[in-house]
């Protein structure tokens, strides 16, 4: 199993909302959690004693009957629809600023171009500067500074006019 295939599962047990979900395989054992006040995945990989039968697909029990709202999904009224959201290439901590005492990368109302730093996310130790594909002006910073972000979340509102 390759890491797209392994962050499709994830994307998949988040928005079907199950608290748990697990998955073994001939060699392969992964866990994916989700918890409903803490927005986690955790992952595990390793070998399997033994032999397993292949599942084909995970079964995915809903927690409760209750609609889980998903981060992933964009928060923009039919107003912001113009707007071109930026989202997140990778999972860690999102930062604003570049070190405690430094100034922010970006902030609301400020004038993008395409390759300006919008602000870092670190992922296993390494601080990955995400940069902007497009350019306009900072409508919506939608992560609060130092806070866990997901694959694919929406980070920024841009207004590309």
């Amino acid at each position: 199993m390759d890491l797209k295939e392994i962050q499709n599962l994830i994307k998949f047990v988040a928005k079907s909302g199950a608290s748990e979900v697990k998955l073994e395989m001939d060699d392969i054992k992964i866990t994916i959690k989700t918890g409903s006040d803490s927005e986690t995945t955790i992952v595990q990989q390793m070998p399997v004693s033994q032999h397993m039968p292949h599942q084909t697909a995970p079964v995915a029990q809903p927690a409760h009957n209750q609609p889980v709202a998903s981060e992933n999904q964009p928060v923009a009224p039919t107003a912001d629809s113009k707007y071109i959201t930026i989202k997140s290439p990778i999972i860690g901590t999102f930062y604003r600023k570049p070190a405690p005492d430094k100034p922010l990368f970006v902030e609301v109302g400020q004038s993008i171009s395409e390759g300006d730093v919008l602000c870092v996310i670190e992922a296993m130790k390494l601080f990955n500067e995400i940069e902007s594909e497009i350019s306009g002006t900072i409508v919506k910073v939608l992560v609060d500074d130092a806070s866990p972000v997901e694959f694919d979340q929406p980070l920024f509102l841009v207004d590309p006019s």
